[in-house]
């Protein structure tokens, strides 16, 4: 006979992680994207449940699923981000910039600001700032400087990041975004331009993974300071 796992709820379509706070320090994430508004709901209500004390987070949520955990458990929707967060963002530790190229990239750097808040730190949003204007990234150095992690979100050529860290030693982890033209074949330009950035210490995630940014650079920031 089979036990069930306490570390597991087990709603039939979903296996829920809830020892993953306990493991990791952060609770179990839901993606969205292909789920039904009825499934989301229903995994955030559970991870809600098992984390009364602090925020639990859904993303890449279609309108229908953010009106859904909008109406049925109270969530804060961001439309722009397309995430719900249920409960109250942890105490911050630390302070995450999160620095946009174009206003194109915003809905990117809308998760990941969202990611660093559930996820325990602070965010300072710095939004079009990107290389064609390079006087408005030299106008707000101070407050990257002012960071105990970055995260440079970037569509296009995906440029700002290496011209991020060529002016500040901050840690930095790089997001290319879908945003372009045909030969920016989708993100995928700006993705090989990052990683062959010449500037040192430039780390990288996936096209549009401003939750995977968001979640590496609170975690550093949250190490950054005093416990």
């Amino acid at each position: 006979m089979e036990h069930p796992d306490p570390r597991t709820a087990d709603l039939g379509f979903a296996r829920v992680d809830l020892d993953r706070a306990a493991r990791t320090g952060d609770p179990e994430v839901v993606y969205g994207a292909g789920k039904t508004p009825e499934q989301v709901v229903e995994i955030l209500r559970t991870l809600h449940q098992r984390h009364p004390d602090r925020a639990v987070l859904a993303t890449r949520l279609a309108p229908e699923a953010q009106a859904a955990v909008a109406d049925a458990l109270g969530a804060a929707v961001d439309p722009v981000s397309r995430t719900a967060t249920l409960g109250s963002p942890p105490t911050p530790r630390g302070t995450v910039a999160v620095v946009s190229a174009g206003t194109s990239d915003l809905p990117v750097a809308a998760e990941a600001a969202v990611a660093v808040r559930v996820h325990g730190a602070a965010v300072d949003l710095v939004t079009d700032v990107g290389v064609s204007g390079l006087h408005r990234l030299l106008g707000v150095r101070d407050r990257l400087e002012a960071a105990d992690c970055l995260v440079v979100v970037a569509g296009m050529e995906g440029a700002l990041p290496s011209v991020v860290g060529g002016l500040t030693g901050v840690p930095l982890v790089a997001v290319p975004t879908s945003v372009g033209y045909g030969a920016s074949f989708d993100g995928l330009a700006a993705l090989l331009a990052m990683l062959n950035s010449c500037a040192p210490g430039v780390t990288v995630v996936n096209i549009d993974n401003g939750y995977g940014a968001g979640v590496h650079a609170a975690r550093v920031a949250r190490q950054s300071v005093p416990r």
